[in-house]
Parts: C-alpha cells; sequence; structure tokens
C-alpha cells in the first residue's frame, strides 16, 4: 500500500488526485511557521481536481505558481511541483486560500458539468426523511419534488436544462456552495469531498 499524503481511502479504496488547482502561493513558506525564515520553502494550497483534497505542495526551484493555476501533482514526472507536504484542512488556509477557494470550486465544478449533472439526475434517499438532493443549500421540499418530477420525464442534461426545468437560479453554486461545507466540516454527510 501507498503511503502517500495525496492518497485518500475510504472503504479499502485509494483516491489519487492528479490535477490541483492553487489557491495561495507563499514564495517564503507559511507565515505561522515556527521554522526559521531562511530554512523555509515555498509552498502552495492547491486543492484537488477530483476529490476536492486540501493540500500544501512544494514547487520546483525557480517556480511561481499563480492563484487558479492548474498542477499536474500525480504519479511521474512533474513540472512545476517538486512534491506533495501534506494535506491541510479548511481551517489551515490561509485568508487568500479562503478567498480564492469559490471560485476555483467553480472553475472544478464547470469542467465536470457531466459529473455534476448527473448526481442530479442518480441522487437517491440518505435516510427515509432527507433527500441527498436536500443536502444542496436552498433545496427544500417543495424545489425536491420537482427535480425528481423532472429527471422522471427524462434526465437532466446540463447546467442550463437543470435551470429552465427546476427553476433553481444556478445549480452550480449550490454545488459550489455545498464543498466548502463539506470542506469546512459543516455537515456529517459527504456528498462531493472524499
Amino acid at each position: 500500500m501507498r503511503s502517500s499524503l495525496f492518497v485518500r481511502k475510504l472503504r479499502n479504496r485509494e483516491f489519487y488526485e492528479d490535477y490541483a488547482y492553487v489557491l495561495d502561493f507563499l514564495p517564503h513558506g507559511h507565515p505561522l511557521e515556527s521554522t526559521p525564515l531562511f530554512k523555509r520553502e515555498p509552498i502552495a494550497q492547491v486543492i484537488g481536481e477530483s476529490y476536492f483534497t486540501l493540500l500544501e505542495v512544494v514547487p520546483k526551484p525557480g517556480v511561481f505558481l499563480s492563484p487558479g493555476e492548474k498542477v499536474f501533482i500525480g504519479r511521474g514526472e512533474r513540472d512545476k511541483i517538486a512534491r506533495v507536504r501534506r494535506r491541510i484542512t479548511y481551517d489551515d488556509l490561509t485568508v487568500s486560500a479562503k478567498d480564492e477557494l469559490p471560485s476555483v470550486i467553480e472553475v472544478i465544478v464547470i469542467s465536470n458539468e457531466k459529473k455534476f449533472v448527473d448526481f442530479f439526475n442518480r441522487a437517491g434517499a440518505i435516510t427515509t426523511r432527507l433527500h441527498a438532493l436536500q443536502l444542496l443549500p436552498g433545496i427544500g421540499r417543495k424545489l425536491l419534488w420537482v427535480i425528481l418530477e423532472e429527471r422522471k420525464k427524462r434526465p437532466f442534461e446540463s447546467f442550463e436544462d437543470i435551470r429552465k426545468r427546476t427553476k433553481i437560479p444556478d445549480p452550480k453554486k449550490l454545488i459550489v456552495k455545498r464543498v466548502i461545507m463539506e470542506l469546512a466540516g459543516e455537515d456529517k454527510y459527504k456528498l462531493f469531498v472524499k
């Protein structure tokens, strides 16, 4: 079994992040580190594209990263990242990283639209009283029934299709809010963060 820091284990399965988006680049290391300034290494706080894993990575010497930049962190030769330093939590993020988080998650959601539209098509009940769709902010019982009835007629094809047929103003924003809630540990149920 591989003991890499960017491995996610769930039910004896391993999940690897291949790509991540930069949330914040700290060329002089984290300001709250106890390491003397001259010994600190540059780091970047990133979020994984597949499982929304929050990580701290070390760029290769001379590499400067920009917020929102997509970088390869998977197995094999990496062009900009030397190593994954550690997994971090939402509370470990810098203020700048937290500010960047919603827009970066939105980019991930838009680039993986089919995956998230499929969630609207396939989500089921979690308990006898709670449906997975109700975990999205703003979806109550009334809107839940509208979504369920519409997807019975035919599966949703895009965010725009969901918006038109259910009157949800912006389905991708609901997913972005939910991902942030899960990263911040605001709910015991996990829909998108592994």
